[in-house]
């Protein structure tokens, strides 16, 4: 009888002994399971963020295109221009990015052809944000190249007529193809050279002599551009 009391109290106590430090194995067992490895924390402290910002100084070199309805031969020409730029980028994934370029100029406006004796018809100033879809490659390096297309729509604003007594060129749409490259020195700071090809038509009124005009200006300016990349 004591020999079985014997028995039953060790069993008793090595239940009781497996019960306490089955929580502590359990614990210790998934616990690997539970913090990140090494190389993920250490992947995760490298990612680098979506955004980055570009300052550029941008030259504008329009198309010298365009016509009046109604007469022959008509021709029309625009003034060029230098302007810095701002371009804020957000990275969707490694490759692919969309870019929103801010930057305003001015542009005077030239009869050409058959009315090039009107001379300078006026000037507006215009707004043209443009967004773009990149496509980054990511296989060379500090060096990054990427191409995109995408959307512009141009707003015209403090329009003053010259030979024209009353200058109205309409806001409109436009779509934008894209071709640069960024050169990282680092992980943050690179320098940047971008070219885009707008393709922008506008319409216009003009009253010049008493006599009421309209037309297409056809702009399509080419920006290209050179600046400072920073990545966040």
């Amino acid at each position: 009888m004591t020999t079985v009391r014997t028995a039953s109290t060790r069993a008793l106590a090595t239940t009781a002994t497996l019960l306490l430090l089955a929580p502590a194995v359990f614990a210790a067992d998934i616990a690997p399971l539970m913090e990140p490895a090494p190389e993920a924390a250490t992947e995760a402290l490298a990612a680098p963020s979506p955004w980055q910002v570009r300052v550029r100084g941008l030259g504008v070199i329009t198309n010298d295109s365009g016509s009046v309805n109604g007469v022959g031969g008509s021709d029309l020409s625009y003034s060029d221009s230098v302007i810095p730029e701002l371009d804020i980028t957000y990275y969707l994934t490694d490759n692919f990015a969309a870019e929103l370029i801010l930057g305003t100029t001015y542009s005077n406006i030239y009869a050409e052809g058959s009315l090039a004796a009107v001379g300078k018809v006026g000037k507006s100033w215009l707004l043209p944000p443009t967004l773009t879809l990149q496509y980054h490659f990511t296989d060379f390096g500090a060096f990054k190249p990427y191409v995109g297309a995408g959307v512009n729509y141009t707003m015209f604003y403090s329009q003053k007529g010259d030979a024209a007594t009353a200058l109205d060129v309409k806001n409109t749409f436009g779509t934008a193809l894209q071709v640069g490259a960024d050169y990282m020195i680092n992980e943050h700071w690179g320098v940047n050279f971008d070219v885009k090809k707008l393709f922008l038509k506008a319409d216009f009124d003009a009253t010049i002599g008493g006599t009421n005009y309209s037309g297409k200006a056809k702009l399509d300016p080419w920006l290209i551009g050179a600046g400072i990349t920073y990545r966040f």
